[in-house]
């Protein structure tokens, strides 16, 4: 009985141990506000060059970022509820930049089947405050 409840006492332990450790998970919101510290906004823009633009991200539920280097120009579309990080974004260009009222697709990164898209609006510039010496 004694190493009954011994191995049930382990069991428990290795079960709440990953539990314990566990992060709490931000919300798309705090993670945007994350990446945007020390950033501050610009003037919206309806389109930016692609050729510019190096990384792009989806904040799950809330926008998508693309890097531009120094600046990182913030998509918000207006029903982000299907943006979701775990996806792969198609979009399909008819010019060479990204502009408002382009659409994005959405599919599954391991079975590619579609999941969603959405409508891009004003892209934001963020760029780093400088600080006075």
């Amino acid at each position: 009985m004694r190493k009954l409840a011994l191995v049930l006492a382990a069991g428990a332990a290795l079960l709440a141990g990953p539990a314990l450790q566990a992060k709490e998970r931000l919300t798309g919101e705090q993670q945007l506000a994350k990446l945007l510290e020390g950033r501050e906004a610009g003037q919206p823009v309806s389109c930016i060059p692609l050729s510019s633009t190096s990384d792009s991200r989806i904040i799950d539920k809330t926008a998508i970022v693309y890097d531009s280097g120094r600046t990182i120009y913030v998509n918000r579309p207006r029903y982000p509820d299907s943006l979701d990080s775990d996806d792969i974004m198609v979009t399909v260009l008819h010019t060479s930049e990204l502009c408002r009222l382009d659409t994005v697709k959405l599919h599954d990164r391991s079975g590619f089947f579609f999941t969603g898209f959405v409508g891009l609006e004003d892209f934001v510039p963020y760029r780093r405050v400088e600080r006075a010496n």
